[in-house]
């Protein structure tokens, strides 16, 4: 092709394109790592405040594990996220608006805060629902109007970040499982934020990831430490909100993005249909989930944490790699996922069932 007049074409040096990678480079991995400190040196201070103030998830029926373990960990995530997220949507290029950032940092201390106290003290559904609420409508509030979008979205970014807190709520009952699920889900969102070319959001992503690892070191069977509420709607809200940036940056991302949190969005949403169908409470306490059905039919935790993993790294990924390249097939990609995903819940539980002790077979309400 021939060049315009009095432009010169040179092909990128190497050289250049690294010394304007690394610094970034360096600087997430540094906010990366500060938060997985943060997260695993609470976590294990957690254990012991746990122990002295009572904090012991008992077993039970409607529970997966056989021994009394704390609870609470989740709060080693939210320091280190408190920490690591401002800064890395701060110091790196493409930096957020401060109001998005203290609206995040808001909603994350309202979320963590009532489920400290739930912790604690378990608090009635009503006003723990009503501030996840609130912490949505804040954040979503400032999202649109850094971004100058309509209001009408507020509404659907409001209970699509409450059904997120309440789903990873409803998702953490075995040893890893939501830790491993937070961890695939972030690091994929933050893959989808550089394909972007957007280095604070995708250091923020990875900020999550690593607080999520310095947990999980301590969570992974057998666990030391449960998350608690604290974290696990802490988690919820912060892949929500991760989840809803890109959204902003690109809507197209959307579709990939949905499909990273499609194994445990698939296995809440039928769990909870399923029962609300049978009318059953569907909010209560239960062990209908597909990952309990796999630990109530024989498998060990490792195991039914495995089989989510392999969800995740051998359909999800590729699936959300499809989507990312080939924008036109984002949108069915997505729609073929959940129906493979619901198709595996039905056969998986099914087979579950048949394996589970005859005293096991029951529908707990």
């Amino acid at each position: 092709m021939p060049q315009l007049q009095g432009l010169e074409h040179h092909p990128p040096d190497p050289r250049r394109r690294q010394r304007v990678i690394r610094p970034e480079f360096t600087i997430v991995l540094g906010w990366s790592l500060v938060a997985l400190v943060i997260a695993a040196v609470v976590a294990h201070g957690a254990i012991a405040y746990a122990h002295r103030r009572g904090m012991l998830d008992q077993p039970g029926q409607r529970r997966s594990h056989s021994l009394p373990t704390p609870r609470g960990g989740g709060i080693g995530i939210v320091l280190a996220c408190l920490v690591g997220l401002p800064g890395a949507l701060l110091s790196l290029p493409g930096a957020w608006p401060v109001l998005t950032i203290a609206s995040l940092a808001l909603a994350l201390l309202l979320v963590a805060s009532i489920g400290w106290w739930d912790d604690h003290r378990p608090l009635a559904q009503w006003p723990r629902l009503g501030v996840q609420l609130l912490a949505t409508a804040l954040f979503g509030a400032a999202l649109l109007a850094s971004a100058g979008l309509a209001w009408g979205w507020l509404p659907l970014l409001v209970l699509a970040g409450a059904w997120s807190i309440n789903l990873h709520n409803f998702m953490d009952g075995i040893d890893a499982l939501l830790a491993q699920q937070c961890i695939f889900v972030a690091t994929g969102l933050g893959c989808l934020a550089a394909s972007a070319a957007q280095p604070s959001l995708t250091g923020a992503c990875f900020v999550v990831a690593f607080a999520c690892l310095g947990f999980w070191f301590y969570n992974r069977p057998p666990a030391r430490i449960f998350m608690g509420d604290v974290g696990s709607g802490s988690v919820g809200l912060l892949l929500f909100a991760l989840t809803a940036m890109l959204w902003r940056v690109e809507p197209a991302l959307l579709w990939p993005a949905l499909i990273l949190v499609s194994g445990f969005v698939a296995d809440a949403s039928l769990t909870l249909l399923n029962r609300f169908l049978r009318g059953r409470r569907w909010y209560a306490p239960h062990r209908e989930h597909l990952y309990q059905w796999l630990v109530r039919s024989g498998r060990t935790h490792a195991r039914a944490t495995a089989w989510y993993l392999g969800w995740n790294l051998l359909v999800a990924a590729p699936a959300a790699v499809v989507a990312r390249q080939l924008p036109a097939m984002a949108l069915p990609a997505c729609a073929a996922v959940y129906t493979v995903a619901g198709a595996t819940w039905i056969v998986t539980k099914r087979r579950c069932l048949r394996r589970a002790p005859l005293k096991d077979r029951h529908v707990a309400t």
